[in-house]
């Protein structure tokens, strides 16, 4: 008996029958690593590149916020293109973007390079990896839809975890480790530059080609696969409704319309917003204001300076334990919002996510920060993995890819704005003498952190209640052919590109 059968309808694991709706989980959670991971873990080699190219941290981090923009403006498009043509298609479209914004930022001379290459292309990568498949793995469950967004969630948690060494590692092996011997094969390089462009290189590389091949045995619905939701009624028929073509479409254009009307999707955009804005702060800074914190008398020596390693080292390690933590509650906010409800488990993380920013005012030695860190991640991870979850309580089984991709367009927004504001506030203080207190230059950029949380408890006060549909007659507004159940089955080939899967309600271990 094979160890493992990847045939949608008879997928199998070390002998045990599994429904495919774990390994689309699975699968999903992986791509989603490959592509935030080294992206999300930028901050941590902030240092370097300033130290390579003589560029002010401000100025580089503008990057970071540029990225957010576009990431975010490509919300709705990303959602749009999955939900009429499935999210396979916008993945391959993703992969490439991906594998084409690291490899070029590994190229870069220039600041505007860095803007372009980073800034736009990859983040344009990051909108579709984040709305299409998010909402492609709630179409799977019927039952269970919060543990499969727990793992996924969870799983996120350990790109800032696993990211930061493995770049850090690479500049390490390249500038100071046998890697430097390897300059005669780059001769156009500098010796400098070399490690930091490999650390872009090998990850955009390998990264982009693990997403490529995890395209080919992804599936945008249950039924595309000839299969039914995770926890269906075994005498439901396989088809709900049409996932592509015109049907779908047309689906989504009135769906969209629908929901527009109503005051909680404009505030869920909002609360993505507010609560994308305090975290992004954090995430860009934390990692610079150790490396400040730890500077000596005299400042850093360049990039071969040791005492630069390891305060980045530092730096890099207080994020990375701020995302394991969050590993713990990304996992556990779903579930406990698809049992009891989203919105105050919503407000909860919110509330954990601005309480502990106060510790940075006075922070001033490795063990503060790692402090921060730990009780920071727990809000973090909370705050933003109960979306996916309070819109199929909300909408219910409706296309919400381009809904959803609004909300991350707030996000984006969120996570701009955040990013943005506060470098101009430290080009503030560090060009233009700005007045500071408590003797900390991040005064005023982590005042903001603070503010903008705050704001995101206020506002979901203000949600309604999740045990209320929002839109419950929509498709009253859709042709007949086009309402769900109206559309007969169609089994869709084998990922191998054999024979058909046959339709199947599938094992719902």
């Amino acid at each position: 008996m094979a160890s493992l059968n990847l045939r949608p309808d008879q997928f199998s694991l070390l002998g045990h029958r599994i429904h495919y709706a774990w390994a689309i989980v699975a699968i999903t959670a992986v791509m989603r690593l490959v592509s935030s991971s080294f992206r999300m873990s930028f901050p941590a080699i902030v240092p370097i590149i300033s130290e390579v190219f003589g560029w002010s941290e401000g100025v580089i981090l503008l990057a970071f916020s540029l990225q957010w923009v576009v990431s975010g403006a490509f919300g709705p498009p990303s959602g749009w293109l999955g939900d009429r043509y499935g999210a396979r298609f916008t993945m391959t479209l993703g992969a490439s973007l991906y594998i084409a914004g690291m490899v070029l930022t590994g190229f870069m001379t220039e600041i505007w390079q860095l803007y372009l290459f980073f800034g736009v292309l990859l983040s344009a990568s990051m909108g579709i990896f984040q709305v299409p498949l998010t909402v492609a793995v709630t179409s799977w469950f019927r039952r269970h839809l919060g543990l499969g967004m727990g793992i996924l969630q969870g799983s996120q948690g350990f790109g800032p975890v696993i990211a930061p060494p493995v770049m850090l590692g690479l500049v390490a092996f390249f500038t100071f480790g046998p890697g430097k011997e390897w300059t005669g094969l780059f001769p156009w390089l500098e010796p400098d530059t070399i490690g930091l462009r490999m650390a872009f290189w090998i990850p955009g590389i390998v990264g982009g080609v693990i997403l490529l091949l995890l395209t080919r045995i992804f599936y945008n619905s249950p039924e595309d696969a000839g299969l039914r939701q995770l926890g269906a009624d075994a005498s439901e028929a396989p088809r709900r409704a049409p996932t592509t073509g015109v049907g779908a479409k047309e689906r989504a254009r009135v769906f969209l319309q629908q929901v527009r009307k109503t005051p909680a999707f404009w505030n869920l955009v909002g609360i993505h917003y507010w609560g994308c804005a305090g975290h992004s702060i954090v995430i860009v800074f934390l990692p610079i204001m150790v490396v400040e914190a730890l500077r000596p008398v005299g400042g850093y020596q360049g990039i071969q300076d040791p005492a630069l390693l390891s305060a980045t080292a530092i730096g890099a390690g207080a994020a990375a334990t701020m995302s394991l933590v969050s590993t713990f509650t990304r996992f556990g906010v779903p579930i406990a919002a698809d049992l009891f409800g989203s919105k105050w488990v919503m407000a909860i993380c919110f509330a954990l996510q601005f309480a502990p920013v106060g510790i940075l005012f006075f922070a001033d030695s490795p063990w503060m920060f790692y402090l921060f860190a730990i009780l920071f991640g727990i809000g973090f991870g909370g705050e933003m993995s109960a979306f996916p979850i309070i819109n199929r309580q909300y909408y219910g089984s409706a296309p919400i890819g381009s809904a959803y991709g609004f909300q991350m367009m707030g996000a984006g927004a969120g996570m701009a704005s955040g990013a943005g504001l506060g470098s101009l506030l430290l080009i503030g203080v560090r060009e233009l003498g700005f007045p500071t207190f408590l003797d900390n230059p991040y005064c005023w950029t982590i005042l903001l952190s603070f503010v903008m949380s705050l704001g995101g408890v206020v506002a979901i006060l203000f949600l309604p209640n999740t045990h209320k549909h929002q839109v419950p007659d929509w498709e009253e507004q859709l042709a007949p052919e086009f309402r769900t159940g109206a559309a007969p089955a169609s089994p869709a080939p084998a990922a191998d590109g054999g024979s058909p899967a046959p339709a199947t309600s599938g094992n719902d271990n």
